[in-house]
């Protein structure tokens, strides 16, 4: 089967970011699967003049290699609903969405997406029961998972380079973490965009996770809205099965359903709060075989059910099986369509206005790096919290005048 991956090369599409997550360990996984495997950036700006450019390059791949599935993790709005329903007319192609952060992108972004896939994969059960609210039934739970191509046995403590260790960018409260447990008189070695030892190879991060004797996972995720309050959400993280699979010791922070997937101190060592995270990590240094029990239940647990192969595999039946539910596709995709919806995408006079309105008090604020930035971002939050689905679409006001900023 021929896929089609469109996602981001680098984190963020920025290379100074690193490979990114989705194409260091998804398209091994299908690969792995026996499938052919195409690649569409999808997020570093510089690759296209604009949305627009992008929109069309993608559909011109779609059309010149046919694939039989196209598997999107999309970050925002980089992919119009318009474009999609043109590949969804236009080929035969099944079309998978991979959801992140569906505990707070739900109501932003995937209840707008979701319609145009065939399956709609989210890790979240809180937004399946939202997405059965509103009467989509191409939603499924899923959850990350691992890279077999990484996985490896765990070594002994005693074999380990690093005692304690964290891979990740420096974003949200992870490095009031890190300098806490400082204080504490436990080093920790960080690696990841705003550390100190800065953003490391694919490879590299699975040799430091097996080569640490405690690797940690923060899992919060912001402030969410449930049941009318504000509450603090905690993720299952993707690094939760990398630790694992890589041979390393997890400590991670406590998660809804996470459980289901790991039995908390036999498989994993789970923290409440920096005084629990503090004596959990002087018993696992001061008692080395319980350490290595524990790192070596969990690499099993996940080497055996928890692969993207095992994940991948049911969604993507699930896809051409509903793929053939749709209506026969038409011949090609339609381009002179497409050129009206691209016309609609070019700003005019009062967006541009909008934009230097919104420019001005950002740029005062937080300067030439972050202003823009800024600006962008207030005029995303107040489109999708009042323009809803029209956020998703050529017209949409954020990207018509914000593109590298975006």
């Amino acid at each position: 089967m021929k896929i089609l991956c469109v996602f981001g090369q680098y984190n963020y599409g920025d290379p100074e970011r690193g490979l990114g997550y989705e194409y260091s360990n998804f398209i091994p996984a299908l690969k792995n699967l026996g499938h052919e495997v195409l690649f569409f950036e999808s997020l570093n700006k510089s690759k296209y003049v604009d949305y627009a450019d992008m929109n069309r390059q993608l559909l011109q791949i779609v059309e010149a290699e046919k694939p039989d599935l196209i598997f999107c993790v999309l970050m925002t709005y980089e992919i119009w609903l318009e474009t999609l329903q043109l590949i969804r007319e236009g080929s035969n192609a099944a079309l998978i969405h991979w959801a992140t952060d569906d505990s707070w992108k739900y109501e932003q972004a995937s209840r707008f997406l979701a319609p145009m896939f065939d399956v709609h994969a989210t890790t979240y059960p809180s937004a399946m029961a939202k997405a059965k609210k509103d009467g989509l039934d191409n939603v499924v739970l899923s959850q990350w998972a691992a890279d077999s191509s990484r996985m490896a046995p765990p070594l002994n403590a005693g074999q380990c380079r690093y005692k304690v260790s964290f891979v990740g960018s420096t974003y949200g409260n992870r490095q009031q973490w890190v300098e806490d447990l400082k204080q504490r008189g436990i080093q920790v070695d960080a690696f990841g965009y705003g550390w100190p030892n800065g953003p490391v190879a694919a490879e590299e991060i699975a040799v430091i996770m097996r080569e640490s004797q405690v690797s940690l996972n923060f899992g919060d995720s912001g402030v969410v809205i449930e049941g009318g309050k504000a509450v603090r959400s905690r993720q299952i993280k993707a690094r939760i099965f990398e630790v694992t699979g890589a041979g390393g010791l997890l400590a991670t922070e406590s998660a809804a359903h996470l459980d289901a997937f790991f039995v908390p101190g036999e498989e994993i060592v789970v923290f409440s709060d920096i005084d629990d995270l503090v004596e959990k990590i002087e018993y696992l240094l001061a008692h080395p075989d319980r350490r290595d029990a524990i790192a070596q239940a969990g690499y099993a647990r996940t080497e055996a059910e928890h692969s993207y192969e095992s994940r991948f595999e049911p969604l993507i039946k699930q896809a051409m099986a509903r793929r053939e539910m749709r209506p026969a596709a038409k011949q090609g995709i339609d381009f002179d369509r497409f050129g009206m919806i691209e016309a609609s995408h070019r700003p005019h006079l009062l967006l541009h206005l909008l934009k230097l309105m919104l420019l001005l008090p950002c740029l005062l604020v937080w300067g030439k790096q972050r202003g823009p930035r800024a600006a962008r971002r207030f005029l995303f939050e107040f489109s999708w919290r009042y323009l809803g689905k029209k956020t998703y679409s050529a017209t949409n006001w954020a990207g018509r005048v914000f593109y590298k900023e975006s």
